[in-house]
């Protein structure tokens, strides 16, 4: 009489092998990075999708005002506004968790004045605007903007090892600039507010 089946050591070696299949995988695809990645991938297209409605604003609007309301958050001097609970601001913007799209949010820009409708829903947050630690130097997640005049600077600091200064797909130093541990856009000459 032969009996069919797996003895205890056969079954033993095989989870053993699965268990060394599971950690090599996880050391190699290190999900932390790849959530990092995500969030840089974000930050990235909203970067993208505001330079490209400040840039219909300036187009569209006959006497276009990125300063807000009052023209106060661009004064002669550079003026930063921040997205979120956490980032840095001087004296004509703050620290704002507001993403309306008139003017009063964190990008003072009123896009509804735009002749077809505002492009934005509604001004994006850093996804992971929380967190105090995000990137090469930089002390909190957020996103800033900064306008002069009629020029304007959108930035985000790159949290992940392939996007942030020296990764592999390193937006931070090539972005053309004035900070190379900062994602800089907009239309500002040398990008240096």
């Amino acid at each position: 009489m032969s009996k069919k089946g797996f003895t205890l050591i056969e079954l033993l070696v095989v989870v053993a092998i699965i268990a060394v299949l599971a950690v090599t995988v996880t050391l190699i695809l290190n999900p932390a990075e790849l959530v990092k990645q995500g969030r840089d991938a974000t930050r990235l297209s909203d970067l993208s999708a505001l330079q490209s409605a400040v840039a219909l604003y300036l187009a569209d609007v006959a006497s276009p005002g990125i300063g807000g309301a009052d023209g106060t958050a661009c004064s002669s001097l550079s003026e930063w506004c921040t997205s979120g609970t956490t980032g840095r601001a001087t004296a004509g913007c703050s620290v704002t968790t507001s993403t309306v799209v008139d003017g009063s949010g964190w990008v003072k820009v009123d896009f509804a004045q735009i002749s077809s409708g505002s492009p934005l829903a509604r001004l994006p947050m850093d996804p992971n605007n929380t967190s105090t630690n995000c990137g090469e130097g930089n002390e909190a997640c957020f996103y800033s903007y900064a306008c002069n005049g009629t020029y304007y600077e959108l930035n985000a600091a790159m949290e992940s090892t392939r996007y942030i200064n020296g990764g592999g797909s390193d937006v931070e130093s090539d972005d053309g600039g004035d900070d190379e541990n900062l994602y800089e856009v907009g239309n500002d000459p040398g990008l240096d507010l």
